[in-house]
């Protein structure tokens, strides 16, 4: 599932999907435990699926990303400022770099 497809869907929709994807996760979960899944790749789908959906509700509950809401044209978007101050500020390199390193263990004889 694409989360731009999610998107589109209902609340509603997304609280079945959620509900119906732990569901698949368990059945999942349950038969690799047991060796009766043929594709393992099943459970890390379901859960970022899973995850895809949570995610969408929490948004919608949030109310930073409308959920079957018609979207505004990317034009009428203006920057906002700190988003720009951040890019015109240089970046110093070498502070975190120096920050990270430590020092070698000695050698035992």
């Amino acid at each position: 599932m694409k989360a731009k497809d999610l998107r589109e869907r209902s609340v509603e929709d997304l609280k079945e999907l959620e509900k119906s994807l732990r569901k698949d996760l368990f059945q999942h979960r349950f038969k690799n435990f047991t060796n009766r899944l043929d594709d393992t790749s099943l459970v890390r789908k379901t859960k970022k699926d899973l995850a895809r959906v949570i995610t969408l509700l929490g948004q919608n509950a949030n109310g930073t990303t409308p959920v079957a809401a018609a979207k505004a044209p990317k034009a009428a978007k203006a920057a906002s400022p700190a988003k720009a101050a951040k890019a015109a500020a240089p970046k110093a390199d070498g502070a975190k770099s120096a920050a990270k390193k430590s020092p070698k263990p000695k050698a035992e004889k």
